[in-house]
């Protein structure tokens, strides 16, 4: 007798694409239908969220919004006034070509760049988390259709062969 094989064993069989013998898939069968496995990537991933992918999600939320770009360029066209045209030569802290200007946009490009890499990079793993729900879900449901449409050619057949004992008792 065989012996009865694990859902790891089943499912190892199943992802190698390898013959699965009658029992293993009516197993495999009962174990789908009984089971959930959809699985709701947005929280299981909030869940796992450690606090640096929450700074870096609200950081780049901020930095690629219109207020972040309307708030950057007043305090651009500020510094600019205040440093080239209110304050006299010589007091200005950072007069004209503004090279500290310069260099603080400099750092907040170097800072910020990596920082939107590292939200995008956690949106792309979320990405993939769902393709794989999604794998699964359309695993799950095709098999469970290809089951049902078996279910229901074996009925179909059946009532077929009772239509024909009917028929051939009224001839009778």
């Amino acid at each position: 007798m065989t012996q009865v094989k694990t859902k790891k064993e089943i499912v190892k069989m199943l992802l190698k694409n390898r013959a699965l013998e009658d029992r293993d898939e009516s197993e495999l069968m009962e174990m789908l239908f009984d089971e959930e496995i959809a699985v709701d990537v947005d929280k299981y991933v909030e869940e796992n969220a450690t606090w640096k992918d929450r700074l870096a999600d609200k950081i780049t939320k901020r930095a690629g919004s219109w207020g972040f770009i309307i708030g950057f360029i007043i305090f651009l066209a500020v510094w600019m006034i205040v440093n080239g045209i209110i304050l006299c030569e010589g007091k200005a802290f950072d007069e004209y070509p503004f090279i500290l200007l310069n260099l603080f946009l400099s750092c907040v490009a170097a800072l910020q760049a990596p920082i939107i890499m590292m939200s995008q990079n956690r949106a792309a793993e979320k990405d993939s988390l769902r393709g794989k729900n999604d794998y699964k879900t359309d695993l799950k449901s095709e098999l469970i259709l290809e089951e049902l449409h078996d279910q229901m050619s074996k009925i179909i057949s059946n009532q077929n062969k009772i239509l024909k004992i009917l028929n051939d008792e009224d001839k009778k």
